[in-house]
């Protein structure tokens, strides 16, 4: 009976853990995973779900408190590559860490199996994956062949500076997924920058301006856009220029799914237009 109280206790114990997310994408994930009430820590940026803005913040996005964080005592702490060096300075100290890679839509898949398997969430996360999966399956097939470009940030001038999802990233694995092309074509990585110059002669037929708490600027969608209408681009010409103002549009956790059905509507938008021109 004793040795299968101390199992018990054990199991107990292990069952709980002490978890400090060093991203939003890592935070939202262990969140959807069912696991919120164990994060312990996370960043200034992590603000979904809401409970998340009460958790004891250990620092920003690139430059988290390793002090802070030594201070909450936690059983782990899952981070992206680019705190790579705080990880191993945390295993040194004896605290057990997780990396992940975000930047792609299979190792945004991966990762999130990965942490379902470490934090004995794999049903769970199976389900996450497999409404990512169905609703890349949902793009296919709407529109095909079309040059789509998507712009980050509030740009009320395309002078200069104006930042565009380059190939290594989640959101040229969406467009390829649903049967269309990035618009830039280039081996820039990340989100490479622009000028007025370049934008004309990726000649999209697609805009998407990824421009969160637009509102909280003071700007209106005609700000945005009207830069856009200008430019002889067929977009510009077709009136064919969408923003995406949510927060999670730039966020790689489980809710890529409603970046999903934006995009599909987008492209269900393009058609309707075309079809009536």
């Amino acid at each position: 009976m004793k040795i299968i109280w101390i199992i018990f206790l054990s199991l107990s114990l292990n069952a709980t853990e002490r978890i400090i997310a060093l991203s939003p994408s890592i935070n939202e994930i262990v969140f959807a995973l069912g696991l919120g009430e164990q994060v312990v820590g996370n960043t200034e940026y992590c603000t979904y779900p809401k409970e998340a803005k009460s958790i004891t913040k250990v620092g920003g996005y690139f430059k988290p408190n390793l002090e802070k964080i030594i201070s909450l005592k936690p059983s782990i702490v899952i981070m992206q590559q680019h705190n790579l060096k705080l990880s191993q300075q945390l295993n040194q100290l004896g605290i057990k860490t997780k990396v992940v890679e975000i930047d792609r839509v299979h190792n945004i898949k991966s990762s999130i199996l990965e942490l379902g398997e470490l934090l004995d969430k794999k049903r769970e996360a199976k389900e996450i994956v497999t409404n990512i999966d169905n609703n890349l399956t949902s793009l296919k097939g709407i529109v095909k062949n079309k040059k789509i470009l998507i712009v980050i940030g509030h740009n009320t001038s395309l002078i200069k500076q104006i930042f565009v999802a380059g190939q290594n990233l989640y959101f040229n694995d969406i467009i390829e997924a649903s049967g269309n092309q990035n618009a830039l074509q280039s081996t820039q990585k990340g989100q490479p920058i622009l000028n007025q110059e370049n934008i004309i002669a990726t000649n999209p037929d697609i805009v998407i301006l990824l421009a969160h708490s637009m509102e909280e600027k003071g700007l209106k969608p005609s700000d945005l856009i009207n830069p856009w209408k200008q430019l002889p681009i067929r977009a510009g010409k077709t009136g064919q220029i969408y923003i995406i103002d949510k927060e999670y549009a730039g966020i790689p956790s489980d809710r890529l799914v409603l970046f999903l059905e934006d995009f599909r509507n987008i492209l269900r938008s393009y058609l309707e237009k075309i079809t009536k021109s």
